[in-house]
């Protein structure tokens, strides 16, 4: 991540992990990373996962400058995965609410707890449905405490 955050790159986290960091850690096997599909974008993360060395396997700026279009590197449980589209919701609506919290002594992107929620729902495995009922649960909390 501090390669995208060296970039510039507009990019949070998504999945398990986004879960977690909301209140209901989970196992996961990769890093979901949501980025903006949008041409200067893709140069910036482009740059980025060439400093960190990624295999690209043809992979191309003008690929992650197109919703659906992705990368996924390593193996479970080190696995990331470059996502340039999620269910449910789009990219300026999860970049206006995000969060952001310390990691590693870098400042990293989330996704906010309701496009979490939306997204989550949306996508509607059972795993995510699962998650769902998890957030659903802190959001109340949250508003209670409120």
């Amino acid at each position: 991540m501090s390669a995208l955050l060296d970039a510039e790159a507009r990019f949070v986290v998504v999945g398990g992990y986004a879960v977690a960091v909301h209140g209901h850690p989970r196992a996961t096997k990769d890093i979901d990373l949501f980025v903006e599909a949008e041409p200067g974008n893709a140069q910036r993360v482009m740059a980025a996962l060439h400093a960190f060395g990624a295999p690209l396997f043809g992979l191309t700026a003008a690929d992650l400058s197109r919703p659906g279009k992705g990368l996924m590197m390593g193996s479970p449980p080190r696995r990331i995965d470059i996502l340039t589209q999620i269910a449910g919701v789009d990219f300026a609506s999860v970049w206006a609410s995000r969060t952001v919290h310390d990691v590693g002594g870098l400042p990293v992107p989330f996704i906010g707890l309701e496009r979490l929620i939306e997204n989550k729902r949306a996508s509607g495995r059972p795993q995510d449905l699962a998650d769902v009922a998890s957030l659903d649960r802190v959001a109340s909390k949250s508003e209670a405490d409120d």
